[in-house]
């Protein structure tokens, strides 16, 4: 597989062309590289400032504790009480005391643009791009609402802090929770300004801030007037960013307290009132906030969303590389409708069809008849991902092993069971180290890879071919197959490694329980949006078959 140098099909989210197809970077990948003066910096600030930074943060948190805790007593989560003078000085001190942990982290000037508006004017503010824990910075600077998990709220100590802001707390043993929250800040947004305003991150999870991902609707459900928030980090060297592969939680706290000047801007941009067809359609809502937030930005949009970071940090055999087209191609997917609903009967329907094509090369046209839809500039684009040589033609395989990539991605022995079998050759169930070759690097999605030292491993018996139960047996013998004969064999390929990072549970979801398979978003922005509002953009698009 290969990304194109030119798109057919560069388009918003609600079909509309853009000027240009924006710049390819996976938005779920933050490397971190220091020059040896930056490192030696590193050090002398880990023994010096570090640990004062640290200290008086937590000092910060405590002291803020007994403040949280007399404010929120006797406060219901059905009405708001009355705002009376003591409880405006608590509001104050206790932003006066975040604002000093900030400060004490290395945030000395916090740059505002713009004009917040008032409750009743915007009961919703929708905050772009969501990067880091440090995104906490305008919540404390507001004390505004936020969505977060219910189990947060039993934290010690944070807990009480996370409950003077009154936010909306979404459960995960309540199966009616998300439609309940949707109603919760319905309720709020509608109260004319009594309820304090609600902050939403609508992406959903973290990115690296070099564009901006599928805004989920769940703000936009209650069809009110919005203000969106852009938020920046114009720091030299970003030790901010806190996304799905990188650097984890702690090494970010680290290494940004480790900075003698951190920079942080928020601006308020107009707000954004919504027309009747965006009230009537919150996917479409979404998708003109973001153009608006993207354009202040300067940054591009993409359809990626959390979905697609579900896929790239997927615990299978087989880690997909940073550069992977199958990011690509699961939006092409989407966008054309073609994620079946039965996935295996698919996959397996589609493995016999192109098993009986013997490797026959398809153009466009027999490509769309494989798929029954139509030739659209989208199905060019995916096509053009297996069109390697430019020759207008593809090996369906490719497209059956990709698919099986993108809808099972923890199950790497079922995509290379089906992939050996549309590959063996009839007389003995084996394939060569060619066909390997291109099952690899089709599963992987990446342009070359050489398999020479996988292969001869496998073939002990030194004959040309291999089949699939001598593949899984050795890959039970060597679960780290790919890193021990892939990765040392391809100079380039990179999966950037596991820590205890990939589950954000970020300043809203401190939980101790979340893995790498848990499918949850980034602690400040749970994802709430009912099932039956579809947040990613092709929900605009008509299914083309």
């Amino acid at each position: 597989m290969r990304l194109p140098s030119h798109k057919h099909c560069a388009v918003e989210g609600d079909g509309k062309k853009m000027d240009q197809a924006p710049p390819f970077r996976n938005p779920f990948v933050h490397v971190l590289k220091f020059t040896p003066l930056e490192k030696a910096k590193i050090a002398l600030m880990t023994v010096t400032l570090f640990p004062i930074r640290l200290l008086i943060a937590a000092f910060m948190m405590l002291l803020a504790w007994p403040f949280a805790f007399l404010a929120s007593v006797g406060r219901t989560e059905i009405s708001v009480e009355p705002q009376c003078l003591w409880r405006r000085l608590v509001d104050i001190i206790l932003k006066i005391i975040m604002r000093v942990m900030w400060f004490a982290g290395g945030f000395h000037w916090i740059t505002v643009k713009g004009q917040r508006a008032l409750p009743a004017e915007a009961p919703i503010l929708t905050l772009a791009p969501h990067s880091s824990y440090f995104d906490a910075i305008p919540v404390t600077m507001t004390m505004a609402s936020i969505v977060m998990k219910a189990e947060s709220k039993d934290i010690p100590l944070w807990g009480t802090l996370i409950k003077y802001i009154r936010p909306v707390f979404v459960s995960r043993s309540d199966q009616d929770s998300r439609k309940k929250t949707v109603e919760e800040i319905r309720r709020r947004a509608h109260s004319g300004g009594e309820w304090p305003q609600i902050m939403i991150f609508p992406e959903g999870t973290c990115t690296n801030r070099s564009c901006l991902i599928t805004f989920k609707p769940g703000a936009f459900i209650p069809a009110v007037p919005v203000q969106p928030v852009v938020i920046r980090y114009p720091n030299l060297l970003d030790t901010i960013t806190w996304t799905w592969q990188g650097p984890g939680a702690f090494e970010i706290l680290w290494l940004t307290l480790c900075q003698l000047h951190n920079e942080f801007v928020i601006e308020f941009l107009p707000i954004y009132t919504p027309s009747e067809e965006e009230k009537k359609n919150p996917t479409l809502f979404a998708i003109n906030v973001r153009r608006v937030m993207a354009k202040a930005l300067g940054v591009p949009i993409t359809d990626y969303s959390f979905e697609d970071c579900q896929l790239a940090m997927a615990e299978g055999q087989l880690r997909l590389p940073v550069d992977t087209c199958l990011l690509e191609f699961a939006k092409l997917i989407r966008r054309l409708g073609l994620k079946p609903q039965n996935t295996e009967k698919v996959l397996q329907e589609y493995g016999n069809r192109a098993r009986k094509l013997e490797g026959q090369k398809l153009g466009l046209d027999d490509f769309a008849q494989f798929l029954d839809v139509p030739v659209s500039d989208m199905l060019r684009d995916m096509f053009a991902l297996f069109d390697e040589h430019e020759d207008n033609c593809m090996d369906i395989r490719e497209y059956v092993i990709a698919l099986s990539v993108v809808c099972r991605p923890a199950k790497t022995l079922e995509t290379m069971k089906l992939a050996f079998k549309m590959f063996e050759a009839e007389e003995d169930g084996a394939i060569t180290e060619m066909e390997l070759a291109v099952i690899l690097k089709t599963a992987l999605g990446v342009s070359h890879l050489s398999v020479s030292r996988l292969f001869t491993a496998i073939d002990s018996e030194d004959t040309g071919k291999i089949t699939f139960d001598k593949f899984r047996y050795f890959v039970e013998q060597h679960p780290d197959f790919a890193e021990e004969y892939l990765h040392t064999e391809n100079i380039g390929l990179h999966s950037s490694p596991r820590q205890g990072h990939q589950i954000k549970a970020s300043l809203s979801c401190l939980n101790p329980h979340d893995t790498a398979t848990s499918k949850t978003a980034n602690g400040i922005c749970p994802d709430f949006s009912p099932k039956d509002h579809d947040g990613t953009i092709y929900g605009l698009l008509k299914k083309h078959n």
